[in-house]
């Protein structure tokens, strides 16, 4: 069985974003904390969704909301880092995760968008 790329690498990151999550709960960062908790985690999810859409129409509509949490995700992360609520190189780890989240959305949707049409 052929390993799913963005399936993976968005299961892994949900998986980091949780354990962001619970940190800044621990410092009272509530609302930031619910933000980037349900950002980060979604992008997974309606990749998940896309995966097991009936058509390809589906598949792409759910890609398309993966790919708008993920940059919504990337928003949050630059502000707690800029904010320096969390360590820098943590920041920029994850940063650089949820770009190449982005990338490869961005990619797959572009692909879709040339094989069934805007």
């Amino acid at each position: 069985m052929r390993k799913n790329i963005i399936k993976e690498k968005s299961y892994e990151f949900a998986l980091e974003i949780v354990q962001l999550s619970k940190v800044l709960n621990k410092s009272h960062q509530f609302v930031l904390s619910r933000q980037i908790l349900k950002s980060g985690t979604s992008i997974g999810a309606n990749v998940e969704e896309g995966i097991g859409g009936q058509s390809k129409k589906d598949f792409r509509a759910k890609m398309s909301i993966a790919y708008k949490e993920a940059r919504e995700t990337h928003y949050w992360l630059r502000l707690l880092k800029d904010s320096d609520l969390i360590p820098a190189k943590h920041g920029n780890k994850l940063i650089g995760e949820c770009h190449e989240l982005k990338s490869i959305l961005g990619a797959i949707l572009v692909s879709l968008n040339k094989s069934i049409g805007n």
